[in-house]
């Protein structure tokens, strides 16, 4: 079967600087380089992350930067236009004009893929059109989406999503596997600053720590305001590089999992901490939204609040602990690798390159009869 050319145009690829798309980026594409497929990697040049660039060049994909949306439109438009298939992220700089610009090079073959969809959807229901606007929706060959459940058919059924797909984020298990570091942690988040999760993280990090003088903490990620009464007995680590990402869950008891409100709200919305951890086999501990269970099943432990993470942190059952780590990492690796998620996008995307060949054959049948 002939590999596809497939273009992304993402927010990052080159720098994990205060965001989760690049890590999700180079997993999928890492995968869908081990397929086989051609693709390259899209990135509007920003300064903040120029100065924060772990990955300046991918062995994995074709990677350039652009100035601005008529940058890519000179520079890579033919690139675009002879494709398979192009691909536009959320988030991306300019990204309306930019999807404008796209769907105009590449059309019946240009989708969206939404790292953030609930963020999206309330976005989109308060009129803010950042990224994407309601009326380029239909003209998708399709919507794919980090988030499954009902908010594909909300996709389809008020915003005429012509195919709306979960693709959830995955993790490479060759970068994320247990290093067998010293325990230095009973509980770590790792996550950018995000004022929607702030109040969890307090109730479910910071105020056990303040119960729990003992036990020792971790908070890693950028951009936390200087005046978080962070506990003593919490460290704190302003970035973490993802080649450091494995040592930092093998150190720890447990993780902790915070989703942010309009994930919660929608279900269905996994972040790639939560494979992460389950690859290296770190047990975790995760606030509560629907669809977690039915995708790990067995496999994390529910924390409503403070008195749950206590509890869980000063019980000594080890084994019960650790089955617990080893059903999620066992899901995780049969089903939500890059190699997985990769083949998921391929046969996707081929269903739809046939459906508009198929569509074409039928219009030019009806022309000639």
């Amino acid at each position: 079967m002939k590999p596809l050319d497939i273009v992304v145009i993402g927010l990052s690829l080159s720098s994990s600087w205060g965001n989760g798309h690049a890590t999700t980026f180079r997993s999928l594409l890492r995968g869908l380089h081990s397929l086989g497929h051609r693709t390259l990697f899209l990135e509007c040049d920003r300064p903040w992350y120029a100065q924060n660039r772990d990955l300046p060049d991918p062995d994995f994909s074709d990677f350039a930067l652009y100035d601005d949306v008529a940058d890519l439109a000179r520079r890579f438009g033919a690139r675009i236009a002879g494709s398979d298939a192009v691909i536009v992220g959320s988030y991306v700089q300019d990204g309306v004009a930019a999807l404008d610009t796209v769907l105009r090079l590449a059309p019946g073959r240009t989708s969206f893929y939404d790292i953030d969809t609930p963020v999206t959807l309330a976005k989109l229901d308060r009129g803010e059109q950042d990224y994407i606007a309601a009326r380029q929706i239909p003209r998708l060959a399709a919507y794919f989406s980090f988030t499954g459940g009902p908010t594909l058919g909300r996709l389809e059924r008020q915003f005429g999503a012509a195919h709306a797909l979960p693709l959830y984020c995955s993790v490479e298990p060759e970068r994320y596997r247990n290093t067998g570091a010293a325990p230095r942690w009973d509980l770590g988040y790792l996550g950018t600053y995000s004022a929607d999760r702030q109040p969890t993280l307090e109730r479910l990090l910071i105020a056990p720590a303040r119960r729990l003088p003992d036990r020792r903490f971790v908070v890693a990620g950028p951009q936390y305001p200087d005046d978080i009464a962070w506990p003593p007995n919490v460290e704190r680590i302003a970035h973490l590089p993802p080649a450091q990402h494995a040592d930092f869950y093998s150190a720890q008891r447990y993780t902790l999992n915070v989703t942010r409100a309009d994930m919660i709200a929608a279900g269905w919305s996994p972040s790639v901490r939560l494979f992460e951890a389950a690859a290296i086999g770190t047990p975790i501990l995760s606030d509560a939204w629907d669809g977690l269970e039915a995708l790990l099943p067995g496999g994390v432990a529910i924390a409503r609040g403070t008195a749950d993470v206590v509890a869980a942190l000063e019980d000594d059952d080890d084994g019960a602990r650790r089955m617990m780590a080893a059903t999620a990492q066992r899901i995780v690796l049969a089903d939500h690798t890059g190699l997985a998620r990769a083949g998921q996008l391929a046969h996707a995307l081929r269903r739809l390159k046939d459906r508009q060949l198929d569509g074409r054959q039928n219009e030019a049948l009806v022309a000639r009869a």
